[in-house]
């Protein structure tokens, strides 16, 4: 949604409400010296990363104090729920260390610990508010019976944690993990009597893939050690191959990482599980460099029109480099060996940015043949157009790489 843009007198009217209402509000101002403590001891901080001279920071600053009035009212005990501020002007330093790239950014912590989704959501009162207590919301969904089990909606990932007791030290690590992945996969927990049968070795939590037939698997580490436990977890929840939306497209292209995407019709399985194990087989140590994705054919028409495709071509390979999109000759070909690999290879080399102004590479050219300096001409980038918007953001300016 874009936001209209106001004149002057509508923000000096939003500033100066902002500035009376801070009297009665209760944002906490985070510098170097208090930002670990404090956010360390909040069950949930949400932090706005601003800048005084951003218009649409000044149009945040009385709501967001607005919804911390209110939601302080709901949760008044100390550290419950924190709001909290940076003035990235003035702390530039803590800036750099979460990576603030625009301006207003909301960020979400628990326990100390930031959050891998920022909040995008609307700006009202109202919103900010909501999104608030759903965060406070229990993230491990009670197992009352296990017959239960057998109705869960394999469509989804699932993390069951077993436990003797509620209140010990190994259901406060699944939580604390829980707290932090559920948006990722649902964590259901059964206690006692209800639990018993699953229990003959004691406490232990199991992950349930998305299929009917996919077979569980068993987490074998501390259930005491937090970070043993959520690298396990996040391991399992968060695929190698993601999909991508138009709920989810703003935060990934705001990652950094090119794209490449799998284009397959929903009901088409068999090409996403082939794409997601050549990925693994091949692609593994390019994770981190490039960002493996998935979309539905029908709800992506427009980046598959742009490389002169349709649903009738899918299955369909592409990447997005965020400036050009390269299509991968033939998907067939995705199973010989190293092809994929080589295919994002050429892009972090910049021979496909090269073929796109002089043509294939001297050394494509096959022995007789004459070397045509004919460019080739992938169409510009599709995806770039998810990044965050300038109607809603102040974007800082960063040099992109020319890939």
């Amino acid at each position: 949604m874009f936001l209209p843009l106001l004149d002057s007198n509508c923000v000096l009217l939003l500033l100066a409400t902002w500035l009376f209402s801070q009297g009665r509000s209760e944002i906490i101002s985070l510098e170097s010296g208090n930002i670990d403590e404090i956010l360390n001891q909040a069950d949930v901080a949400l932090v706005n990363f601003y800048a005084d001279w951003c218009r649409f920071s000044q149009m945040l600053h009385p709501i967001f104090e607005e919804a911390s009035n209110i939601i302080k009212e709901e949760y008044p005990e100390k550290n419950q729920v924190v709001f909290a501020r940076v003035d990235c002007d003035q702390h530039s330093d803590i800036a750099q260390r979460y990576r603030i790239s625009k301006y207003p950014t909301l960020k979400l912590f628990r326990n100390g610990m930031m959050m891998k989704r920022e909040y995008r959501g609307q700006r009202s009162v109202t919103a900010l508010a909501d999104y608030v207590r759903q965060q406070k919301s229990d993230p491990i969904q009670e197992i009352l019976n296990l017959e239960d089990i057998k109705t869960l909606d394999r469509s989804k990932r699932n993390i069951i944690g077993y436990f003797e007791q509620k209140d010990s030290d190994n259901y406060r690590t699944f939580e604390r993990v829980a707290s932090i992945l559920h948006d990722d996969c649902v964590f259901l927990a059964g206690f006692g009597t209800v639990s018993k049968p699953e229990r003959f070795s004691g406490d232990n939590i199991i992950y349930k893939p998305v299929g009917e037939h996919a077979p569980d698997m068993v987490y074998l580490g501390s259930l005491t050690n937090f970070d043993l436990s959520f690298a396990w977890t996040q391991d399992k929840c968060v695929p190698l191959v993601r999909e991508i939306t138009f709920e989810n497209g703003e935060e990934l292209t705001e990652e950094g990482l090119s794209f490449l995407i799998l284009f397959h019709m929903k009901d088409d399985t068999q090409s996403l599980e082939k794409f997601q194990q050549e990925v693994a087989r091949q692609l593994i140590s390019e994770k981190g460099t490039i960002n493996f994705l998935h979309a539905d054919c029908d709800k992506f028409r427009h980046p598959l029109l742009h490389i002169q495709k349709s649903p009738a071509d899918c299955p369909v390979i592409a990447i997005d480099s965020f400036r050009h999109m390269y299509v991968f000759p033939e998907f067939n070909d995705v199973t010989t060996p190293g092809k994929l690999k080589q295919f994002v290879l050429d892009l972090h080399s910049g021979k496909l940015h090269r073929e796109f102004h002089h043509g294939p590479d001297p050394t494509d050219v096959a022995p007789g043949q004459e070397n045509q300096d004919i460019a080739s001409s992938p169409p510009e980038s599709s995806f770039q157009k998810l990044a965050p918007s300038e109607y809603r953001y102040t974007i800082l300016k960063r040099d992109r790489d020319e890939l």
